[in-house]
């Protein structure tokens, strides 16, 4: 059985675009995902930490048969391929790839809390997952706003 998952993807180092095709590449050629919506790329400034370079970002839709954390490994092992050392928590990267969500489940877990616990504050998470699923947006919003 296949569920829906629905990333956000960003760059500010080296070349943004390209590294952003390069990661929904890598992301499609998985024989259990397939790319179902992709919105367009916008331009950024960075959140948290300002003192860097403007971000690209985007939102892919997609459908998978692996389970939230089997997709979570997966694009881990995109991003380590593609370069990406995490060295400084909102610093620049080459290529960051997050789950917003899964089907609707809510999970929280010491590796992967569902919705993202940031989503609804992320105008550069919000614009293009709004563009590609709606419904989605607003049900990560109504989410966020419940008491934990």
């Amino acid at each position: 059985m296949s569920s829906k998952a629905w990333l956000s993807l960003g760059a500010n180092l080296g070349d943004p675009p390209a590294q952003l095709a390069d990661a929904v590449r890598r992301i499609a050629a998985h024989p259990q995902i397939t790319i179902i919506a992709q919105s367009s790329v916008l331009s950024t400034e960075p959140w948290g930490k300002t003192d860097q370079p403007d971000f690209a970002n985007m939102a892919l839709g997609i459908d998978t048969t692996l389970k939230p954390m089997e997709l979570l490994d997966v694009l881990l092992g995109i991003e380590l391929a593609m370069g990406r050392v995490r060295e400084e928590v909102w610093g620049p990267r080459l290529i960051d790839i997050d789950i917003i969500a899964y089907d609707q489940f809510e999970i929280r877990t010491p590796r992967l809390t569902l919705p993202h616990p940031y989503a609804h504050e992320r105008s550069f998470v919000l614009v293009p997952l709004g563009e590609i699923a709606p419904e989605v947006n607003d049900w990560v919003k109504a989410t966020a706003a419940k008491p934990r």
